[in-house]
């Protein structure tokens, strides 16, 4: 038996906007033993709409987890538990016969911006509303969902009867039961993330004849389980239909990323440079940030988890690659060919809007183009700076709130970049490191789930225990600031800014000629 008595083993489930993975890991060891994936698409529409059928999570995560079973061979009847890990803020609606209405709208769906404009005028300006709840309205966040589906498909609106999460529709589909956990439902914006309770101000402001709490489930501790896998799921896997498997609350990918990367407790800074980035820090008091500019959420173990969004991170690299036909290895190669600071060419990458700075009808600018600048190296090393300078601004925020960084953990695909790994402690100027483990949300979900089968057998292990046994840091990847670099990018940091904010009254002018051209 290994040092945490946690015999057999346990799933970790990402469904994210691309695809589930499945991960299996040894109780015992920490070890990921194998792993399996399953993509799926995204509905795109030019008014900033991005939607899913949750239907095709539900066949990922049933494919996955057979895939990896059979191909780990391991002794199913040790599986122990499960723990899921979902791309936050999007709405799963449910009738009165727990069926999906429509299209789960998602985290990147920015065709809610008018209906965040109306909640906020309801509760009586920014200022209030982050009094609410410790957030403003953002269009990414699930409220204004809410109340888009109110407006615009009155008819399905009034079948409504369940809100959920994705992760939460995950686990009523592995349970059959209907719960939530504080870290994934704070990104809705309808959640007290200081007492830890739904706000009926927000809720009402959505809609004032109705009484959504009731289409909201009960909120659960982390370590407690949510239930366990019922029969009929069971059989489908290919399991003893009496076997008990846990299945943990889970959380947003940004709370298991947490877990994954091991930031637990104070100090560490998780960065994920992902389609979307995330910069965000464990805090065992609640960070609110008044001017609304980075999230106040609770995290997946118990304690808080600020934390800043950006939109737009390997969107840009992958613009890049795209328009010059470019592999990773070449895109890097030509990025270290490049000086830093790109001479003095700077992205503003808005490609998809951007909460952080929440700027939804943001649009993505090159500045500082010239005949010595107008090329592909620095056009590719200025998008990886230029998006890295938008988490920092993320960061300054946080630290604005006593937020302390003695260390970045770097996760992502992004973070596969050694180039990539530089930049990121020049611009934040703090020692950046990636873990032996990238699956960072999967991984963090395995290990809640380990945590939460200890706690109900009986013994009583702190997740911070887990974590600093099985989270495994590549030194081999730690990067430390070169001074110079550091102080050339608070220069263009300082530039950037300037520009973002000289640019926000274009952007509207500009999104409304595009819609109309």
């Amino acid at each position: 038996m290994g040092k945490h008595d946690l015999d057999g083993y346990f799933l970790g489930v990402d469904v994210g906007t691309q695809g589930t993975k499945t991960i299996i890991c040894d109780g015992e060891t920490g070890d990921v033993m194998g792993s399996a994936r399953e993509e799926y698409p995204l509905i795109e529409k030019a008014d900033g709409t991005r939607e899913q059928d949750p239907d095709s999570w539900v066949r990922a995560v049933k494919n996955t987890i057979l895939a990896v079973l059979r191909s780990t061979n391991v002794d199913k009847t040790r599986l122990r538990g499960i723990g899921v890990s979902g791309q936050q803020h999007g709405f799963v609606p449910l009738d009165d016969n727990d069926n999906v209405i429509r299209n789960a709208k998602l985290w990147n769906d920015t065709s809610t911006e008018k209906q965040c404009r109306t909640i906020i005028e309801k509760l009586g300006g920014e200022e209030k509303t982050i009094a609410f709840t410790g957030n403003n309205i953002l269009p990414g966040y699930t409220a204004s969902k809410i109340l888009w589906l109110k407006e615009n498909e009155p008819g399905n609106y009034r079948r409504l009867r369940t809100i959920l999460l994705p992760h939460d529709y995950i686990n009523f589909f592995l349970t059959g039961s209907k719960k939530v956990e504080a870290g994934d439902s704070s990104g809705t914006a309808f959640f007290d993330v200081k007492k830890r309770m739904w706000s009926k101000d927000v809720l009402e402001a959505i809609d004032s004849d109705v009484d959504l709490t009731e289409y909201l489930p009960k909120i659960v501790r982390n370590e407690n389980p949510i239930g366990f896998v019922r029969k009929s799921v069971l059989e489908e896997l290919g399991l003893p239909s009496d076997q008990k498997i846990i299945v943990s609350s889970g959380g947003g990918d940004n709370m298991m990323g947490a877990i994954g990367t091991g930031n637990t407790k104070p100090g560490v800074v998780t960065v994920s440079l992902g389609t979307s980035g995330t910069i965000y820090a464990y805090s065992d008091f609640p960070v609110v940030d008044s001017r609304g500019e980075f999230a106040a959420f609770c995290d997946s173990t118990g304690g808080w988890l600020p934390l800043a969004c950006t939109m737009n991170v390997t969107v840009a690299t992958e613009l890049v690659k795209k328009l010059f036909s470019l592999g990773n290895e070449e895109l890097e190669s030509i990025v270290r060919g490049a000086p830093a600071g790109s001479g003095g060419l700077i992205l503003l990458p808005y490609f998809v809007g951007e909460r952080t700075p929440n700027v939804p009808s943001g649009t993505g600018v090159y500045f500082g183009v010239n005949e010595f600048t107008l090329n592909r190296a620095y056009l590719a090393r200025a998008a990886m700076e230029g998006v890295t300078l938008g988490l920092r601004y993320g960061l300054e925020s946080m630290m604005r709130e006593g937020i302390r960084p003695a260390e970045i953990r770097l996760t992502g695909g992004g973070s596969k970049s050694d180039i990539w790994q530089q930049i990121s402690a020049d611009i934040f100027n703090v020692q950046t490191v990636t873990m032996e483990i990238d699956e960072a949300a999967g991984f963090g979900a395995a290990i809640q789930a380990m945590w939460c089968c200890a706690n109900y057998n009986g013994k009583k292990i702190g997740v911070s225990e887990l974590t600093d046994s099985f989270v495994k840091l590549n030194e081999d990847t730690r990067k430390k600031p070169k001074k110079a670099y550091a102080e050339k990018y608070d220069e263009l940091y300082a530039v950037q800014k300037e520009v973002s904010l000289a640019l926000r009254g274009v952007f509207e002018r500009h999104r409304k000629f595009v819609s109309k051209n």
